[in-house]
């Protein structure tokens, strides 16, 4: 019973840690894609899941709420899927003429397959440029694997605006979903219109400053995690006293008498008024291989003690501790410390020398899950300095080349805006496969060893 409710605990703190830092990371994607004109359909803590508990903004239309699938978080950001349908002009025309339309009707009117009929719905559901129209009496509901068979208009104003574009849409003038709206202009301007609310449809700098800001987020989150720890909770620090900290069971300080609190005077002769002076009081008094006596102040009362202690043995006292609060200025230097020792450790990877000493040393979910919860055992403190260092790993990570982590996606804006030319499909898909297939070899690799180190 014990050992399940270790798992259980492991998995929860665990779970608990990386869920948050995720969801974290995710807003910063979702802040940055709203500062740049960009719809967000959605933004959610937990996986993608049909069993929800959600509500959506009236003021800009994105459905936020938790899954119960706790394994991080998302925000779909209209556009992130590059695959294009050459018939969503025509499509989106259609369905909104008409108001509401299936993807069989879509493919006999516009005499194109129902497979590229539905292709385009589903990029302009990505959009957010239409709505799917759910059937339960079909088996369609929402969260399924499968695409709905009809689709229908969003509600729009009379420049074409929907709620996903925030405060451009004039609510008073809209239409309601569903309804008819004929567009001012030709199926081409329309979806146009619309491709400049998505991630496509935006510059190299929005773009960059869209897949950078989760890993901003991060880094900001951790850093002022801990300058509040630092600062205003305080840390606690070994103290360089004569006051006794702790005492061990068994030991030869609890046979004499000396208790947490006391404050040991001298040993063996020698005066002791620091911790350091303590321990080389001790290891003056064990050499001579003789007994030697104790001073301790207790309860007010100077009480002696004589001991003798074998070249094993230990007097069994432990350093007492204090919480010290630092400056914001050495608060943030420290921080940042911890940021740019991260960056060394990551930027080690790419030395051949380091690259397994690195993997080795690294750890998985796994590992986390173990530090989570001994960390939380060991207090709120411990625990929020972890999540800090974690989402400085997490941001830093994300910054690899290696898709599909921000890093890598970041590249491909970069290649493409030097060529001025989109990478084909084809060669952006190659790639994102590759990048998958490396960064799970990596994962099964660190995986394994948090396996070997604290399980088996």
């Amino acid at each position: 019973m014990q050992a399940i409710a270790t798992v259980i605990s492991t998995v929860f703190w665990g779970l608990l840690l990386l869920s948050v830092l995720v969801f974290v990371h995710e807003g910063g994607h979702y802040l940055a894609a709203r500062a740049c004109g960009v719809r967000v359909t959605e933004y959610f803590l937990g996986l993608p899941c049909r069993w929800r508990a959600s509500f959506v903004s009236k003021r800009n239309g994105t459905r936020f709420g938790i899954t119960p699938l706790l394994l991080g978080g998302y925000a779909m950001i209209c556009g992130m899927d590059p695959t294009k349908s050459e018939h969503a002009a025509r499509v989106l025309g259609f369905v909104h003429r008409n108001g509401r339309a299936s993807v069989e009707d879509i493919a006999r009117e516009l005499a194109i397959s129902e497979d590229e009929a539905l292709e385009a719905c589903i990029q302009l559901m990505d959009w957010g440029s239409v709505a799917a129209v759910y059937d339960p009496e079909k088996g369609e509901f929402e969260g399924s694997s499968t695409y709905p068979s009809t689709y229908a208009s969003v509600p729009r104003d009379e420049a074409g605006n929907t709620v996903l574009d925030g405060r451009q849409f004039d609510r008073t003038h809209a239409t309601r979903e569903g309804e008819v709206w004929n567009p001012p202009y030709t199926d081409d301007e329309f979806l146009e219109h619309e491709r400049a609310h998505t991630y496509l449809g935006k510059g190299f700098w929005r773009r960059a400053s869209m897949l950078v800001a989760g890993i901003f987020v991060n880094l900001l989150f951790g850093f002022l995690l801990l300058m509040c720890i630092y600062s205003v909770v305080g840390i606690e620090v070994a103290q360089n006293t004569n006051v006794i900290g702790g005492i061990e069971a068994g030991s030869v300080a609890e046979e004499i008498g000396i208790e947490p609190g006391d404050v040991v005077r001298s040993i063996g002769g020698r005066e002791t008024e620091t911790w350091e002076d303590i321990i080389a009081a001790i290891s003056a008094a064990k050499s001579t291989d003789a007994p030697f006596e104790v001073v301790f102040v207790h309860d007010g009362a100077t009480q002696r003690a004589t001991v003798e202690l074998a070249s094993d043995e230990i007097l069994g006292i432990t350093v007492s501790y204090g919480v010290v609060r630092l400056s914001p200025i050495d608060s943030a230097q420290q921080a940042w410390w911890y940021i740019s020792e991260t960056a060394r450790g990551i930027a080690r990877l790419f030395n051949p020398q380091h690259t397994l000493e690195m993997l080795d040393s690294s750890t998985s979910v796994v590992g986390i899950s173990v530090m989570s919860a001994q960390a939380a055992a060991e207090g709120p403190t411990t625990y929020l300095a972890l999540a800090a260092l974690i989402s400085f790993s997490l941001g830093l990570m994300n910054l690899l080349p290696i898709p599909p982590l921000d890093g890598g996606k970041l590249v491909i804006e970069v290649i493409q805006a030097v060529t001025r030319r989109e990478l084909p499909l084809k060669v952006q898909t190659i790639v994102s496969y590759v990048g998958v297939a490396l960064f799970l070899a990596l994962f099964v690799y660190v995986l394994r060893n948090d396996i070997l180190r604290f399980i088996l």
